[in-house]
């Protein structure tokens, strides 16, 4: 049940003495929060009329932002809140107290309900406003140096107007990248261990029903098991041979394992002795040994869909060609960077080509502002031959290199404007650190699917908030000064 109610909020003198300072950053943050979209998303998630009263999609939302902003767990976001009269203000509390605010197992129940897509559409309306101020200012910074007669010298003939429609405006920047997930580096021994283990708790569960007709309990061989893998794991090198000894014996107590509970369920155990979660890495057990049988018996290292955790079967390998990572485990995302701010495209477990991505970008940019945008900035994977195409035809300059022969002073100023592009993409790369190093982006501590593309989603909308914010002060400063109030040091 949820009742939507627009509450008194909070007075900056509190009951005990203490008073909130309005220059504080979640008093100002509180003034430019979109809270009325979220409360308008965030409602539709109640249907019913009855039962207790669900906590307001303002105190969900602004525990999810608190907990991304000060990258902390669910319990110290709950005590954050707790003793801080600041962020009971940023919660749109009606008053300070000293009570715990709800349990922090809530924080899961926030993360399932402001789910990836609502934290899309908020982004959307939230900041298209100024990152269409942000290309209109590019445009006429533009234009100023057309008519002083210093020209980017890439646009060509791609300023006109796109068919029947407004001419292209501004630039957009395409990247993706990996945000790992906390998982147990996923080697095949390692994970056949961990299935064994399950397996074997599984049959002591369903055993203990049996036990009263006078089953005999199935042999698992988990005392010799256990020495093998520990023999294994010791050891700091291993050879090929060895490991694949050592994955075909984990291999064949998995596998007897299997057949095992198989045997008790058709001897009567019933799978509802099993709990949801217990149950649920049964299934995931079953199709990772069909996945490791696969690639043993193939000599391979590679399957589709390959399971690299029993506890999050979702998330998949995603390799990225980097010197210290050259595979991450985790969701990918693919984001279009516009006038400073961040709006995710895409956001998923597969290990996706985000060069299928560039005319879906070019949509949403067109479906946002109105307009396509002039230039679209990525690195070489996004110039296959079909974006070009797509490019060419709605006036999109693309920064790629040209194909077929070409003058030497062609190559030459095509180098500069790679160059200048290849400058102006360095935001994009400055962006992911910061939402990687100052969001907990690098390192995602959620578990479940959809909680973990929330928590990713949430990252890049505290960063685009703080820009904002940022902006704000930006601007306070340069009215002070043009109203005479304030003088700027510049320095020397």
């Amino acid at each position: 049940m949820y009742r939507r109610k627009m509450v008194e909020q909070l007075k900056l003198d509190i009951p005990f003495g203490v008073q909130i300072d309005t220059n504080n950053r979640w008093v100002k943050l509180s003034a430019i929060m979109p809270w009325e979209r979220i409360e308008e998303r965030y409602e539709k998630n109640f249907k019913g009329e009855k039962g207790q009263v669900a906590k307001s999609g303002r105190l969900a939302f602004a525990a999810l932002y608190i907990q991304g902003k000060l990258t902390i767990t669910d319990e110290e976001t709950v005590s954050q809140i707790q003793e801080n009269p600041s962020m009971q203000y940023f919660c749109g509390f009606e008053e300070c107290s000293p009570e715990k605010p709800f349990d922090s197992s809530l924080m899961v129940h926030f993360r399932k309900r402001i789910t990836a897509e609502m934290i899309k559409e908020i982004t959307e309306e939230a900041f298209a406003a100024e990152a269409k101020m942000a290309i209109e200012k590019e445009e006429s910074d533009g234009k100023k140096e057309d008519d002083a007669g210093q020209s980017g010298g890439g646009s060509d003939d791609n300023s006109g107007e796109s068919g029947d429609g407004p001419a292209p405006k501004g630039t957009m920047l395409l990247d993706a990248t990996c945000c790992p997930s906390d998982i147990h580096y996923p080697t095949d021994v390692h994970l056949l261990n961990h299935a064994r283990e399950i397996t074997e708790a599984i049959i002591d569960k369903l055993h203990e029903r049996m036990l009263k007709y006078g089953f005999v309990k199935p042999r698992t061989y988990r005392e010799t098991a256990r020495r093998a893998y520990l023999s294994y794991a010791k050891r700091r090198k291993h050879t090929k041979a060895e490991v694949r000894f050592s994955i075909r014996a984990q291999l064949q107590y998995v596998r007897r394992d299997l057949e095992s509970i198989a045997g008790q369920i058709e001897s009567g155990a019933p799978l509802s002795l099993l709990s949801e979660d217990l149950y649920r890495k049964l299934l995931v057990v079953s199709e990772l040994y069909r996945q490791q049988k696969l690639m043993y018996d193939e000599k391979t290292h590679s399957i589709e869909d390959r399971i690299v955790s029993i506890c999050q079967p979702h998330i998949r390998p995603i390799v990225r060609g980097k010197t210290n990572a050259p595979t991450e485990f985790g969701a990918k995302v693919a984001t279009a960077h516009v006038g400073g701010f961040t709006f995710v495209i895409n956001l998923g477990y597969d290990n996706f080509s985000e060069a299928k991505y560039l005319e879906a970008s070019a949509e949403e940019y067109k479906r946002i502002f109105g307009f396509y945008p002039k230039v679209i900035i990525g690195d070489r994977a996004y110039a296959t031959n079909e974006n070009r195409k797509y490019c060419e035809s709605k006036g999109i300059r693309l920064s790629a290199p040209k194909q077929g022969r070409k003058s030497e002073e062609i190559k030459e100023e095509e180098q500069k404007q790679l160059y200048r592009d290849g400058c102006i993409r360095n935001a994009v790369e400055s962006d992911y650190g910061v939402v990687k190093r100052k969001y907990g982006l690098d390192l995602v501590m959620t578990k479940l699917y959809e909680t973990t593309l929330t928590a990713i989603s949430v990252g890049f909308f505290i960063k685009n908030m703080e820009r904002v914010l940022r902006l704000l002060v930006v601007h306070f400063v340069i009215l002070l000064a043009f109203i005479g109030g304030f003088r700027p040091v510049r320095l020397a």
